[in-house]
């Protein structure tokens, strides 16, 4: 978990700007955490405190509203009475390593993982 935040944060800068060389500034004041991070973190705080996904994913998303969710999944987050939206994007895969941190057995892990996907 800790290593996909630091891999957010320090990537930030280059999410849409893309670079081709090993030779970077690796941390700098631009530098900031995302929409990962912050659903990283809902996902972990649901498992903690024992919430529905739903309701940490929204809470938190509504807390950082400037994280760089995209559109559906901004959309998403605001509505009362939330449904599926069919994303065809990787965010859950973005936001499932608090599911490795929080759980000591493949089995519990994939049935866990699986279920903050849904």
């Amino acid at each position: 978990m800790l290593g996909a935040i630091v891999g957010d944060v320090l990537g930030s800068i280059h999410e849409y700007n893309p670079i081709k060389t090993k030779n970077f500034e690796l941390l700098n004041a631009r530098c900031v955490f995302t929409d990962d991070t912050v659903m990283t973190v809902a996902v972990a705080d649901s498992i903690m405190i024992g919430v529905p996904y739903l309701e940490s994913l929204q809470k938190w998303g509504r807390e950082y509203p400037r994280a760089g969710y995209g559109g559906w999944f901004n959309k998403w987050i605001h509505q009362d009475d939330p449904k599926p939206y069919n994303s065809f994007g990787n965010g859950s895969a973005m936001r499932c390593s608090s599911v490795g941190w929080l759980f000591d057995d493949e089995e519990s892990v994939l049935e866990e993982a699986k279920k903050s996907a849904e």
